[in-house]
């Protein structure tokens, strides 16, 4: 019987449901450019905030389109440092999709790998497994990243950037693994029952091929989607610890530092310092959180 493959008629009704969203389309476009504005900030941003000595402190909160020898010297204004705000923007986004990126990335690997083993191994393994899922589930993940975070800056008060951003990226991390976890393990417990796994068992396949080579690329489905929901969770998470004072150092222009110095300068008129970076962590979070939705009605169809 003649026909289009599988694959291909499944990746045909993908992009007509993409075409038919236009809520979809409008969050897939505004992620796009956020992510190529944060990926190309050190060619299209008018000024570098990490540049201190270009700072000047007569320019400290100007409002926005500020006008300087009959041009626009400033579209956004700037912050409470002198730093450009459109500039500040584009590189505190690219703090923020790091992060998020890497922390996700992290929490997919050690929860993908715990999922596998508590599944298909089961036994006291499982039971070990789960029973620290359990654990991790019991604290309120914003708080545990709050204590992981606080005792990094206790430990490195003087850490760099770079350092600085690996503490977020662990604190985020050690309870996003849990949810992945126990997805993975739910889905392999189904696997591990088919006829393919008991095939590759009779023809000597050793455990960890078996779990590799043919039941993970059958549960990666719902962990893509899952990522693609985390990812906002994640931002938001930077975003947060860095408003509260225990995320990047606060010389980087962070998303959440940005709105917490803004806060401070909010009921005296200048506004723009937290509007701007509160709207840009809003669209952020709000495609992902789209783009996620969709994603999970397509690859589900019992959801619609």
């Amino acid at each position: 019987m003649n026909g289009a493959p599988a694959g291909g008629w499944r990746q045909s009704a993908v992009l007509r449901s993409f075409l038919a969203t236009p809520a979809v389309m409008a969050a897939a476009a505004v992620w796009c450019a956020l992510v190529l504005g944060a990926l190309l900030a050190d060619l299209i941003a008018p000024h570098n905030p990490f540049d201190l000595a270009a700072l000047e402190l007569a320019h400290m909160r100007l409002p926005p389109v500020w006008m300087e020898g009959g041009l626009a010297t400033y579209l956004l204004g700037t912050d409470a440092q002198g730093r450009d705000m459109l500039s500040a923007l584009l590189y505190g986004a690219r703090i923020s999709l790091v992060v998020g990126v890497v922390s996700v990335a992290l929490s997919v690997l050690i929860g993908v790998s715990l999922g596998l083993l508590a599944g298909y191994l089961g036994g006291r393994i499982d039971g070990l497994i789960m029973r620290l899922c359990d654990v991790m589930l019991s604290f309120p993940a914003i708080l545990v990243a709050l204590l992981v975070a606080g005792l990094g800056r206790a430990v490195f008060p003087n850490a760099s950037q770079g350092a600085a951003l690996f503490v977020v990226v662990m604190s985020i991390s050690l309870t996003g693994w849990v949810q992945y976890a126990r997805t993975v393990r739910g889905c392999t417990l189904v696997e591990r029952e088919r006829e393919y796994v008991m095939a590759a068992r009779i023809l000597g396949a050793s455990s960890m091929g078996i779990m590799l080579r043919h039941v993970l690329p059958n549960v990666l489905g719902p962990v893509l989607v899952l990522a693609t929901i985390q990812l906002a969770t994640a931002i938001l998470t930077e975003a947060t610890l860095s408003f509260l004072g225990v995320g990047v150092p606060v010389t980087s222009p962070s998303l959440g530092t940005l709105i917490r110095v803004g806060n401070d300068y909010l009921f005296s008129g200048e506004w723009w310092i937290a509007l701007f970076p509160g709207a840009m962590l809003v669209l952020i979070a709000l495609s992902v959180n789209l783009l996620g939705d969709w994603l999970r009605d397509v690859l589900n169809p019992r959801l619609r």
